[in-house]
């Protein structure tokens, strides 16, 4: 008996160590994209999951976990096991909750620290578009009748204080204007309601917007970045119109928790330098025009941070906002 019981224990202890000795990866990884399908994050997060996949040779699967403008996704991803398996492909809104979250005096859903920054994989200027049938042609026509009738022109969004939110509401701050915040469970369903004509406009990446402008659903008044978009070069900027404090970027990043091991991190990073040169992720980001800004470990780090710093100072002087 004490024999069988100590072979037992040789066993559990030859399957630790061999387990602790697996290689990364071993089993399925989980990127997490914490908004609905059809917004910017999801369009992104898919081709870079299929690309890592080809190049670790193992699975990679998309996981949409949504709510609360993305905080219920980046939740989720801050607090799992910091072991590389669990991924979020995040965008600008990461630094913006917490501090929206200090503003209401409530517990933070997340921090910053909390995330290991791994790649930044795009960023583009965000645009505002109003659908083809809107009187307004020029944003200076949409900005003198929002101030005429301040509180009736509205805008959808991926939810209170995500980057759709934040980015118009620099604007109401930079113009003097109030317009009404229609927040949606993620930029697909704002995407959706714009298009259908159930609010009157929507700051929103290029890439989501630009087939509709194309197809002339949509039309673009003006940007957020500080050059033209490329796309859109007849389209001019709000820096450009006078308002140089309406500058906003949509970027997307993977993190991982935390706390994952250098190796493991170490493997990630080199897997997204090879992913985002895959010809069939380059071609997935030329079809919806988002150009691929790559940045890894500490240079992305270090863009983070700085952004970071920039969008708490964004939220600290747009104030408190009750969803309306």
């Amino acid at each position: 008996m004490r024999l069988s019981r100590v072979c037992s224990l040789a066993v559990l202890a030859t399957v630790a160590v061999a387990s602790a000795q697996e290689p990364y990866p071993s089993r399925p990884i989980t990127m997490v994209a914490p908004f609905p399908p059809g917004g910017i994050a999801d369009l992104t997060a898919r081709p870079v999951a299929a690309a890592m996949e080809k190049v670790l040779k193992n699975p990679v699967g998309v996981l949409n976990k949504t709510g609360a403008a993305g905080a219920v996704g980046m939740q989720f991803v801050a607090t799992s096991k910091p072991d590389g398996y669990t991924l979020l492909l995040a965008l600008s809104s990461i630094s913006i909750i917490p501090e929206a979250d200090k503003l209401f005096g409530r517990p933070p859903a997340f921090t910053v620290d909390q995330f290991a920054p791994i790649a930044l994989i795009s960023a583009d200027p965000t645009i505002l578009v109003v659908p083809a049938d809107k009187p307004w042609k020029t944003a200076a026509e949409f900005v003198e009748d929002a101030k005429k009738r301040p509180g009736q022109i509205s805008y959808s969004s991926s939810g209170v204080y995500g980057t759709l939110h934040m980015a118009m509401e620099l604007l109401s701050h930079a113009a003097g204007i109030k317009l009404r915040h229609v927040p949606y469970a993620g930029g697909g369903p704002a995407l959706t309601a714009v298009l259908g004509g159930h609010v009157d406009a929507l700051a929103s990446g290029p890439a989501v917007v630009l087939p509709h402008i194309k197809a002339g659903k949509l039309r673009a008044l003006a940007g957020w970045g500080d050059k033209r978009v490329v796309a859109l070069p007849e389209v001019p900027t709000f820096k450009e119109l006078g308002f140089p404090d309406a500058e906003f970027y949509i970027w997307a990043g993977v993190f991982a928790p935390k706390g994952t091991p250098e190796p493991v991190l170490a493997k990630l990073r080199d897997t997204l330098r090879a992913a985002v040169n895959d010809p069939d992720f380059k071609g997935a980001m030329e079809k919806i025009e988002t150009p691929i800004v790559f940045k890894q470990g500490a240079e992305f780090a270090r863009v983070f941070e700085a952004d970071a710093g920039r969008l708490a100072e964004g939220v600290r002087k747009v104030g408190r906002i009750e969803t309306r």
